[in-house]
Order: structure tokens, then C-alpha cells, then sequence
């Protein structure tokens, strides 16, 4: 069996990030589609065989996550793709829960499942090559939302598949998303980030999962797409590293952020400005659609501009380690040209690079006990704001 903190050190390298590459046959046929490209497995195939062939991947990628059915399938050399990626020196990552559905009792909200089989599927996903799992739970901000019985059966959930991947010797990353859709503010999306992230830890706790042996998917706090208002990589690196700061114990294995649908390059800039300032745990990239679309779009399909799309990944990738190391990105004509990265301890060592971080009991003066109650606390406390702020403004 694999050792747990060995594969969380070799996910967190210096430098480097993971390729979320696990859209699921639908989402990814219809992004297919939408590229103008026929929408079957060999397409499917073919575009995950030309992103994990980027030459120079491993400078900037320790780990690819993949969807069950081309963890399935075989390169054209013939190795299957956790092989062909363990030959780059890269983690092979296996998505396995079956998607959000409608959460009973609660309009609009959403719970993950998969759990049924998850300890078997498990021990065949390591057998064949698997060094670490993904679980996304997606939570909702509108009127009412999240509630916190979504909050906690979305815990719950991440919370079991999680010892169950310790169990099987895979790490699992941990994505409770906030998702970035509506005209939410940046303050809602920082009290519903805080509210579970609660939930979330409060449940691995209560399990027993071993925390320095987890990586943690969070989204980053931005106003929603549809807000007016709108946020400098600096606000929100602060506003994200606040929310996590106090509720994300320092032994946490790592942290790796989701890009939630972002644009490539406001992504990048969000990552720089959260890496420039302090945090106790290591922190990294964990992007699909900010590393991914931009080679979709040079790829076409086409056999023969295979190297525009993987010219357009590498330099996506380029970007984001860059951010990680503070070096310049690579030129726009190389392929993944990435400067060895410099001496850093999870931040701390930067000079001048200091976060006035604001506890969430000085800001919420409410909580006065750990654990799931907290959670309660932090989002009734919020709907009440939200609902004061509503009566002021007339609405």
C-alpha cells in the first residue's frame, strides 16, 4: 500500500499543480460538441491522449485526475493512462463519485452520491494504478441557500468517501465547491465558504480521517458571475485566505484550488496573489477548465494540431507555476519552459508578504464552541445579515 504523506508531498511539489481532467462522458461530450468536434470516445480518448503527452507536463503537473472510462483506456503506445502518466512521473487521480443530484426535502440544493461500492471500487482503482481519488460536492448561494442541511449531508458524504480512500492507501482530495454562479457578493461567498468548510472538517474529524494524509479542493471567494461587483486578485486572496485561515487546521495536508469556471488568466492572477501571502499549510493549483479550454479550442480534433493544443496547455500550465514560484511565465513560444523554483516554507519566508488575518470569532462573535454547531451558527447568522441587509435596501 502507498504511503499516504509520500503521495500528498509528491502532489504538493514546489512548483507543481494537479490537471483536473475528469469530466464526466456527458460533460465532456458536450464540450466536444460545443468545439466542434464529434462527441465519441474516441474523441474523448484522443483529447485526454494529446493533453497528457504535452511534452514537459511533469516540469509543472504532479498529478492528472481522470474519469473512470479513460483511466480504462490505452494511450497509442499502448500503456493505459495511469501507466503512461507514472512514466512521466506524474500521479495517476481517479474521480469516483457519481455527480450531484437533487437533495430531497430542499428546492434547489444538490447532496454527491457514490458511496454505494465505494471500498471495492477503490482497491480496483490502486490496483490499476490510482494514487489519489476527487470527490466534488457543489454548493449552491441564493435565497436560502445553502441550507444547512445541504451543508451537512454534502459533509457527510465527503467525509466517508475520504476514510474510505485512506482505508484503500489512496488519498483523497477533499472539493466541498462553493460554486461562483448567481449575483452573490464577495462577503456571501466568504460566509457561505467559512459555513463549510465548518461542516466539511467538523465531519472528517468526527470520522477519524487522518488530515495530513488529505488534500483540500476549496473554491476561491469571488463575487458570483453575475455580480456587479468586482474583485483585484488582491481582495481576493485575502478575502479566501481569511475564510480558510481559521477554519482549516495547519495540518491539513494541502490545499489546492479549484478554478470554479474563472476565466484562464483572472485564475492565475487570483492563485499569484493567494500564493504572495502566508498560509500554514502548502498551497497549489488543482484547475480542469482554466488549464484545459484554451488547448480544447487549438485542438480542434484534428490529428495534425495536436501540438497547438498541447502548446496552449503548456503555457497554461507555465502560467500557473509561475504564479506558484514567482517567476515570469513561460515565453509564449516554448513548451512549458518552467524556472526551478525557488526556496519557499508554505509562504512564510517572503519578505514583505504579510495578511492581517481577522479570526472568524472576531468577526462572528456568535461562535463559542467547535465542531458542526459552529457551522449552524455561521449560516443562520449570515441569512440574518443577508435578510437585514435586504429590509435597509428596500428590497
Amino acid at each position: 500500500m502507498r504511503d499516504l504523506n509520500r503521495t500528498v508531498a509528491e502532489l504538493m511539489a514546489r512548483g507543481k499543480g494537479v490537471l483536473a481532467a475528469d469530466e464526466s462522458i456527458a460533460t465532456m461530450s458536450s464540450r466536444l460538441a460545443d468545439a466542434g468536434v464529434a462527441p465519441t470516445g474516441d474523441n474523448r480518448r484522443d483529447y485526454r491522449e494529446m493533453l497528457v503527452t504535452t511534452p514537459g507536463l511533469s516540469q509543472g503537473v504532479s498529478g492528472v485526475i481522470l474519469c473512470d472510462e479513460t483511466f480504462r483506456q490505452r494511450v497509442s503506445g499502448g500503456a493505459t493512462f495511469p501507466g503512461a502518466l507514472a512514466d512521466i512521473g506524474i500521479l495517476a487521480g481517479i474521480k469516483v463519485d457519481s455527480g450531484a443530484k437533487p437533495l430531497a426535502g430542499q428546492p434547489g440544493e444538490k447532496v454527491t452520491e457514490g458511496l454505494d461500492g465505494l471500498r471495492d471500487r477503490l482497491a480496483a482503482y490502486a490496483a490499476l494504478g490510482a494514487s489519489f481519488a476527487k470527490w466534488r460536492a457543489v454548493i449552491d448561494i441564493g435565497d436560502g441557500r445553502p441550507s444547512w442541511r445541504a451543508l451537512r449531508a454534502n459533509a457527510h458524504a465527503l467525509a466517508r468517501y475520504a476514510a474510505l480512500c485512506q482505508e484503500a492507501g489512496v488519498v483523497p482530495i477533499v472539493e466541498p465547491e462553493v460554486l461562483m454562479d448567481g449575483a452573490h457578493t464577495l462577503d456571501r461567498c466568504a460566509r457561505a465558504t467559512v459555513a463549510t468548510l465548518m461542516a466539511v472538517f467538523a465531519e472528517l474529524q468526527d470520522v477519524g480521517v487522518r488530515l495530513d494524509a488529505i488534500v483540500l479542493k476549496p473554491n476561491m471567494v469571488v463575487p458570483g458571475a453575475k455580480s456587479a461587483e468586482l474583485a483585484t486578485p488582491d481582495e481576493v486572496a485575502r478575502a479566501t485566505l481569511s475564510a480558510l485561515h481559521t477554519i482549516v487546521p495547519e495540518e491539513t495536508g494541502g490545499v489546492a484550488f479549484l478554478s470554479g469556471g474563472q476565466p484562464p488568466e483572472r485564475a492565475t492572477a487570483n492563485l499569484a496573489a493567494i500564493r504572495a501571502l502566508p498560509t500554514p499549510w502548502p498551497v497549489t493549483f488543482s484547475f480542469g477548465r482554466a488549464l484545459v479550454d484554451p488547448a480544447l479550442a487549438a485542438w480542434r480534433g484534428e490529428p495534425d494540431r495536436a501540438w497547438a493544443g498541447q502548446r496552449a496547455l503548456a503555457q497554461r500550465v507555465a502560467a500557473c507555476s509561475g504564479a506558484l514560484t514567482g517567476a515570469a511565465a513561460a515565453a509564449a513560444g516554448d513548451v512549458l519552459t518552467i524556472p526551478a523554483p525557488r526556496p519557499v516554507n508554505g509562504g512564510t519566508d517572503r519578505p514583505g508578504a504579510k495578511l492581517r488575518l481577522a479570526p472568524v470569532r472576531a468577526k462572528l462573535p456568535f461562535l463559542k464552541t467547535s465542531g458542526a454547531a459552529n457551522g449552524a451558527r455561521a449560516w443562520r447568522h449570515a441569512h440574518a445579515a443577508a435578510a437585514r441587509q435586504r429590509r435597509d435596501h428596500g428590497r
